[in-house]
């Protein structure tokens, strides 16, 4: 069964999104989307491209890779990886994150987008000296 419309074009999109191109957004996501991930929330078309906007400015890269969709005609769930180079995180090397999204559509844009993905692998554990406290924590709780 092949997507539907609003889903090839949130993939294609994302399949695509680089720092130099978020306007694109805008062609995928509804006026009135509502976008929820484990750090922030965000209502509005306005307010979802500055949100992108701040999170990309200290990126160098980023892309994601989209491997397996769900679907029904007005939900879906999409499963991704995020690979990234970020300014100040892991010295400059890219992180990739496993991740994945439950999407709703309504004239055939995302109007409803939630991330479900792990921040400490993301982001704390490429902290300097929180990063080896995490790792430290795992080590214990994995040798308990």
């Amino acid at each position: 069964m092949s997507n539907p419309l609003w889903l090839q074009n949130f993939i294609d999109v994302y399949s695509k999104l680089n720092t130099e191109n978020l306007n694109l957004l805008s062609e995928i996501y509804h006026p009135n989307v509502q976008f929820k991930d484990p750090m922030h929330e965000v209502n509005g078309i306005s307010d979802l491209l500055a949100y992108f906007d701040k999170l990309y400015s200290n990126l160098t890269s980023c892309n994601f890779v989209i491997s397996h969709s769900l679907h029904s005609e007005n939900e879906a769930a999409i499963y991704w990886s995020m690979t990234f180079c970020h300014r100040q995180l892991n010295n400059k090397q890219p992180v990739t994150v496993q991740g994945h999204s439950q999407l709703k559509a309504q004239d055939n844009k995302v109007i409803y987008h939630r991330d479900y993905l792990d921040v400490g692998s993301m982001l704390y554990e490429h902290i300097p000296l929180l990063g080896k406290i995490i790792t430290m924590i795992k080590n214990r709780v994995g040798n308990a």
